[in-house]
């Protein structure tokens, strides 16, 4: 049987997702406040609704009283509403916790690291990373989400002036995604960059 408090913050998230602040707050009025899951999906809402700073300290507390996978996902959204200079810090200190206790977040965390490293414009780094989390991905079954981290990592030769290598990459996605018969704007969008 699923939890109630689970449920009705997992309708307030989706609530978020949508646009729909006030009935998503509305539930999580009604809801106990110190719950961790309250916490979390309330500074979710805040950061949706473009207020990262006020999301943080939601993040904190359910950092500090949740387990597992919750205080993984807590400590993922606390290093996205860091500043910039903290992601790194807050990103590997989330991936110390997932190695540990919660390894289905480690590719998902490698992603947002290598994320922050090519904001910063360490692309070499964000590479590193990328291949990393592209070895996790490929440990599970879920093509989409390994062509995703493919993606990455081609993108990321590309702005390191890598062209053919990123060239030789996307255009094997491409034919991967043709031979599902599917295609990804991002993919063509790439392309498109790299043989213009």
């Amino acid at each position: 049987m699923t939890d109630p408090i689970i449920e009705q913050t997992q309708r307030a998230r989706a609530l978020g997702l949508e646009g729909e602040f006030a009935a998503a707050r509305a539930i999580l009025d009604e809801l106990p406040p110190g719950h961790p899951n309250v916490a979390i999906e309330r500074g979710r809402l805040l950061r949706t609704a473009g207020d990262p700073d006020a999301a943080r300290p939601f993040f904190e507390a359910a950092a500090a009283s949740a387990a597992g996978d919750l205080r993984v996902d807590a400590l993922h959204m606390l290093a996205l509403v860091a500043p910039l200079d903290e992601q790194i810090a807050a990103h590997e200190t989330a991936l110390r916790e997932a190695r540990d206790s919660a390894p289905n977040w480690v590719a998902s965390l490698l992603n947002n690291l290598g994320m922050t490293y090519s904001e910063l414009g360490d692309w070499d780094a964000a590479l590193n990373v990328f291949e990393q989390a592209l070895a996790e991905r490929e440990q599970r079954d879920d093509p989409e989400a390994t062509r995703i981290a493919k993606w990455m990592i081609a993108w990321t030769l590309r702005n390191l002036g890598r062209r053919d290598e990123a060239l030789a990459m996307q255009t094997a996605l491409k034919s991967e995604l043709d031979a599902l018969g599917e295609s990804d704007p991002y993919v063509e969008e790439e392309l498109g960059l790299l043989m213009g």
